[in-house]
């Protein structure tokens, strides 16, 4: 459950390392879950260029970001109750496809779910290497 102010890890290769949620984009109000739309604000940057993909992003830009996994367990409808160890975020661009090339890191099953929804999301299951 991601709220507003919450600080979350980015997991591609965008240049951006810690976000805060300033915005949620989604019908249920005050509180978020995983393959929600939130926008975000830049907080914390990596400071080394370890990929020459590497894009520009600033210290207090603001972008749109979709949750991939919560601390917070979800239900799945077999029963069984999955968390994960961080709250992560993938940063998006205008049109809604990533803004970095490559995922370092898990992303949730439930993110497939939301691809009926939103086509952009594609892209990101294409992207990941661990679907959890």
């Amino acid at each position: 459950m991601i709220q507003v102010t919450t600080r979350l890890k980015v997991i591609d290769n965008s240049g951006a390392r810690i976000v805060e949620c300033i915005r949620i984009l989604s019908h249920r109000g005050k509180i978020a879950c995983v393959g929600d739309l939130i926008v975000v604000s830049i907080k914390e940057v990596r400071k080394t260029n370890w990929d020459k993909k590497l894009l520009n992003v600033k210290k207090g830009q603001i972008y749109k970001a979709v949750i991939t996994t919560t601390k917070k367990y979800i239900s799945r409808s077999n029963g069984i109750r999955i968390a994960f160890f961080d709250n992560t975020a993938i940063l998006l661009q205008s049109n809604g496809t990533p803004l970095g090339t490559r995922i370092i890191g898990p992303v949730a099953k439930e993110l497939e779910e939301k691809i009926n929804k939103n086509v952009s999301y594609l892209k990101i299951m294409t992207l990941a290497s661990n679907i959890y």
